[in-house]
């Protein structure tokens, strides 16, 4: 079995899921779901920024609509909350708990690098241009 053939696959569920998560993460900061105890951060300051970057940057990846932008921002966004929220409290991801925003942040890179791939709305696009073209 030649596993190479799935990679395309397997990075577009690897595009989507990340993508979904990190909106997770944006919706509880914006609109207290899912979980949480239903507080919500006010739009105007830096928490609520990073929700609608989480919220909106998120479900361009999963969707793959303007992604590389998307997940360059995303990448960004949780460098600073890595700088911001962990780094101060020691040295290693592991202790200081920023292993979440260390792993989106890698993942973001490189899903910035990589491009859409299969199962996106940007692959739609440039089919569509490629065709009339």
């Amino acid at each position: 079995m030649n596993t190479a053939s799935y990679s395309a696959y397997a990075y577009a569920l690897l595009r989507i899921v990340a993508g979904l998560m990190f909106a997770m993460h944006g919706s509880q900061k914006l609109l207290g779901f899912p979980g949480g105890d239903g507080t919500t951060m006010p739009l105007l300051s830096l928490m609520g920024l990073a929700g609608i970057i989480e919220l909106v940057g998120g479900l361009l990846i999963a969707i793959g609509l303007f992604t590389r932008g998307a997940a360059f921002l995303a990448s960004g966004t949780m460098a600073v909350a890595y700088f911001m929220a962990h780094a101060s409290k020691g040295a290693l991801p592991i202790v200081n708990q920023g292993e979440l925003a260390v792993l989106y942040c890698f993942v973001f890179l490189f899903i910035a690098a990589y491009g859409a791939g299969i199962w996106s709305v940007d692959s739609l696009r440039t089919r569509g241009r490629t065709l009339a073209a």
